[in-house]
């Protein structure tokens, strides 16, 4: 718990009743001093209500506020605090501490706050220390004030808190010269005879309160004469017919001062004609605010006499009413408030249902009758309240909207209006809603609304708050509010961001915890005046559509997104739930369709486009040609059997080539072949001696499993090419075998070749053949498809054998 919330508790210990005080006179009095330097602690130990009989040793050496209060600690010695040498704010109240010596201060020179309300105490000595702005001694045994010239010294003391059983008239002497800025007196042990009158001087101080018997019926035999007093509280009084001029003689003396401007009575039981009595008798006093906090009213209620006299009371305010009265004339009771010539009223946590109308023109200007039980009747009809400005009508028995704006017709003056916390319905069948039109500022959260109240609302409102309704939508048809300036529909169920259209001048709008999921793109620019915009807490889809919206966000100032980025989140879908919109990021590519499309054309173009560039560049149709050749002779030489091949042949593959090609034949082809066991046959090396050339062709292609013709410009000008050829190609169609591979070496145009080879330019047309690539890069693949038409498992007949 932080030294604020220890300060607080502690204001609103039993009796004091600090708590409730008027705001001039409230807690910030009391505790002013604390606070600044409340901002420096750097350490706060509460140990409150722990059912302690002493000071715990273990505490933080640096500690700087320390509550012990609500314990049962009978003492306290200087060794329990001494080397606490930080220590400023000490609260001992709620224990038993029946004795005690300023002397244990003597190592905590800092402290400057120190409550030992409520304990035992009787008597104190030494002195206290000089640094002290809180001093609360109240509410102990004291049989006297024990309050000693050595508390002339506390010159920084600003508040002071006593109590005792019998009072002298110069008991607070000493303190007399000081600056105080509130007094508290406690006068519950407080007792003298009933013909014995006791007075006291009290020193100037802006608040004093006192604190009488909560059970005993108001009698106090004391006179307290005070000069320049601003705030008087009185808390805890009994009053009935009798003792009801008690109470006033007591307050005649304390009231005569022109400065005092605030009057409380904090827990009074009271009649009703005791309590008018008392209006009565302050109504020409100076005092300008007062407030009465948990009143209770006793016997009857009947009609009472009521001079509304010139009075400088602003300001009536009464909290938390309990009427032990049941039946009663309304009109005895609410005349009383409703004819009051005050500028403002307030009246709520009450059990009244009803608020009369003011017979004659009324002068209030803010009425607030928050936390009662009206209902759509009150003030129906009511032409008086012309210079009303301000009417609260939070937390009652409101349902007809209609009747809520009807009731404001005739309030010319009314500029702002909250009736949240109600049961307001929207008005159904698009009635039209006669409303005050001066209605600058309308609170209309926490009802049951739904969108059709924008058709129901004051034309010249400002500030709008519709939160926690149930509004699904803003309908288009709505009334041009073009004056309206903020707009709150959180807590509601709106699924988008409302445009601007017919709220011109909207600059604030609160839109968290709806439904928006993705929201309108378009809206700054709709809502070109927004300066602050609060969508936090939104099941936002983070999808295509949301991209436009955040980035809007990046574009406008950071303070004009309120709770960006952390209450701006994904919802959908599940794989980014939890991620801040700030982190959410799509391509323009996915989100775009037309982009997206041109894109995969212009990829499958370029694709395209390269694949044909390295084909020509590559030769690729080449490649695939080769390997669609190789794959073709593979799978003939797979189909033809074994044995059929095998007959007498001797070699491989016959040569056929011209002598010009020779080199290429003798340096390429023969050393690739033979090195993988391929028996070539060249006319060269193996024609038979004494036959005739044509002989050893025809010999050589029948025992020649292949036969292959290497072509270039210089094979068609070789006559016996020409016959190797001849031969090859009838041995072709004679054994009805695939026999023949050709080989260009060289490009020859088919217009080049002369019209005697019939047969090469028919079989170049028919027949698919090698070209040797000239780049070294290709020739692998030449040769594996040159070495694939061969069966290397073939059983060749040697050909010494044969010629024996």
């Amino acid at each position: 718990m932080s030294l604020w919330d220890n300060l607080c508790n502690m204001t609103q210990d039993g009796e004091s009743m600090v708590g409730s005080f008027h705001f001039v006179c409230t807690l910030a009095l009391i505790v002013g001093t604390v606070i600044q330097f409340s901002d420096e602690l750097e350490s706060v130990v509460d140990y409150s209500n722990r059912n302690l009989t002493h000071v715990p040793k273990d505490l933080p050496p640096r500690t700087k506020a320390l509550s012990l209060s609500q314990n049962s600690i009978a003492e306290l010695r200087r060794s329990d605090i001494s080397f606490l040498s930080e220590l400023r704010v000490l609260r001992l109240s709620h224990n038993r501490i029946w004795r005690l010596d300023f002397g244990v201060f003597l190592f905590n020179q800092d402290l400057e706050y120190l409550d030992i309300s409520h304990n035992r105490l009787r008597n104190i000595s030494c002195c206290p220390m000089a640094n002290l702005k809180h001093l609360d001694l109240s509410f102990n045994d004291f049989d006297v004030l024990p309050v000693y010239k050595e508390f002339g010294n506390l010159t920084q003391l600003s508040f002071l808190g006593l109590g005792a059983a019998k009072f002298r008239q110069l008991d607070l002497l000493p303190i007399a010269h000081l600056h105080l800025s509130y007094i508290l007196l406690d006068l519950v042990s407080y007792h003298v005879k009933e013909d014995e009158t006791e007075s006291l001087q009290v020193p100037n101080t802006n608040a004093l309160h006192l604190v009488f018997h909560p059970n005993s019926w108001f009698s106090v035999q004391v006179n307290i004469s005070i000069n320049a007093l601003g705030c008087l509280q009185l808390s805890n009084m009994k009053l009935n017919d009798k003792n009801c001029q008690r109470l006033m003689t007591f307050l005649s003396e304390l009231t005569r001062g022109p400065t005092l401007l605030n009057l409380t009575l904090q827990h009074i039981e009271t009649t009703w004609k005791c309590l008018v009595k008392l209006f009565q008798f302050l109504w020409p006093r100076p005092v300008e605010y007062l407030n009465i906090y948990n009143l209770t009213i006793t016997e009857s209620i009947n009609m009472e006499r009521f001079i509304y006299s010139e009075t400088v009371l602003k300001s009536l305010k009464i909290e938390h009413v309990t009427n032990q009265v049941y039946l009663f004339s309304k009109e005895a009771l609410y005349s009383v408030f409703a004819e009051m010539n005050i500028a403002a009223l307030s009246l709520s946590d009450t059990p009244f249902i009803h608020m009369i109308c003011p017979r004659f023109p009324s002068t209030f200007t803010v009425l607030n009758f928050t936390q009662n039980v009206f209902t759509d009747s009150i003030f129906q009809d009511c032409s008086t309240l012309k210079r009303l400005e301000t009417l609260i009508l939070q937390r009652n028995g409101l349902k007809n909207l209609f009747k809520v704006a009807l009731m404001t017709k005739n309030m010319f003056s009314l500029e702002t209006l909250d009736v949240s916390l109600n049961s307001l319905n929207s008005p159904a069948n698009n009635r039209t809603c006669a409303w005050a039109e001066s209605i600058l500022v309308l609170n209309l959260s926490s009802n049951v609304l739904s969108g059709s109240v924008f058709r129901c609302l004051p034309p010249k409102v400002r500030v709008l708050d519709l939160h926690n309704n149930r509004i699904l939508s803003i309908p288009k048809d709505v009334i041009q509010l073009q004056a309206l300036q903020e707009l709150n529909v959180a807590s509601n169920s709106l699924s988008d961001l409302p445009g601007c259209g017919a709220f011109s001048s909207l600059s604030v709008l609160a839109i968290d915890h709806n439904s928006v999921s993705h929201p309108s793109e378009d809206f700054f620019q709709s809502c070109q005046n927004i300066s602050s915009l609060t969508a936090g807490n939104n099941p936002f889809r983070c999808t295509c559509e949301l991209r436009e919206f955040v980035k809007s966000i990046g574009r406008v100032s950071g303070e004009v997104v309120e709770g960006w980025p952390d209450s701006y989140r994904c919802d959908y879908p599940e794989s980014t739930k939890g991620t801040p919109l700030q982190d959410f990021h799509m391509s323009p590519l996915s989100c775009d369709t037309i982009l997206l499309t041109v894109t995969i054309g212009a990829t499958m173009l370029l694709l395209a486009a390269t694949g044909a560039f390295l084909c020509l560049y590559f030769d690729l149709p080449w490649y695939v040609r080769m390997l669609c050749q190789w794959t073709r002779t593979r799978h003939r030489a797979r189909n033809i059997p074994l044995e059929e091949l095998q007959r007498n042949l001797q070699f491989h593959a016959f040569v056929s080539y011209s002598e010009h090609d020779s080199a290429w034949v003798k340096n390429e082809l023969l050393p690739n072949l033979e090195k993988d066991d391929i028996r070539v046959c060249l006319h060269e090396r193996n024609f038979v001696p004494g036959k005739s050339i044509v002989e050893n062709i025809i010999h050589s292609i029948e025992k020649s499993y292949k036969s292959i013709f290497v072509l270039s410009p210089h094979f068609i000008q070789s006559e016996w090419c020409h016959y190797e050829l001849y031969f090859a190609h009838h041995n072709l169609f004679h054994e009805g075998s695939d026999n023949l591979i050709l080989i260009l070496l060289e490009p020859i145009p088919q217009n080049n070749i002369p019209g005697r080879y019939h047969k090469l330019r028919a079989l170049m047309a028919q027949r698919t053949y090698l070209e040797w690539p000239t780049e070294k890069g290709k020739r692998g693949l030449f040769w594996a498809n040159l070495r694939a038409s061969f069966i290397m498992k073939l059983n060749l007949v040697n050909e010494d054998d044969v010629r024996t």
